[in-house]
């Protein structure tokens, strides 16, 4: 005889701008740095720290499952209408869950309220990161050259798409 029982529902997620003051936020922080260290030489690693995401440019965000800190990401400003997308992150225990992609919709949407006109992102070329492209080509990015202050390097893949 087959269950019929389902599975519980997921959680519900929330997305929240953040000052990154909390200790989850470090935590998850440090975390995605040294995957990125792992995956990358250093200076092919663009992620930025506390410092870097804290600059009046950046607006950071959290995602949250609950009460679990479960993934985060960023936008910067540019000039000319041009936004980037920056420190893209899911918690290990939780990847597979779509919840970059939530992150990647609201950071879409949040560039779209600002008034930005392009958005681009700079990711590995490794394959680690084969996923994180899929996802960004999934939602209408293109692969392009190096933008802003970005030079051409073979451990980095430059992405873009018009808003």
């Amino acid at each position: 005889m087959k269950s019929t029982m389902t599975p519980p529902p997921m959680p519900l997620i929330t997305i929240r701008e953040d000052d990154l003051s909390g200790p989850e936020i470090h935590a998850l922080l440090k975390a995605h740095l040294a995957t990125m260290r792992a995956r990358s030489p250093p200076e092919s690693v663009h992620a930025l720290g506390l410092t870097g995401l804290r600059a009046v440019d950046v607006t950071f965000w959290t995602v949250w499952q609950s009460e679990d800190l479960v993934g985060c990401g960023a936008l910067k400003a540019m000039p000319d209408h041009h936004g980037e997308i920056k420190s893209m992150h899911t918690a290990a225990a939780h990847r597979g869950k779509k919840i970059a992609e939530a992150m990647l919709l609201h950071i879409l949407a949040e560039a779209a309220k600002l008034g930005l006109t392009k958005l681009s992102l700079e990711t590995g070329s490794q394959p680690g990161f084969a996923t994180a492209r899929a996802l960004y080509t999934k939602h209408g990015f293109a692969f392009c050259g190096p933008f802003g202050d970005y030079r051409e390097d073979p451990h980095s893949v430059f992405m873009t798409r018009a808003l």
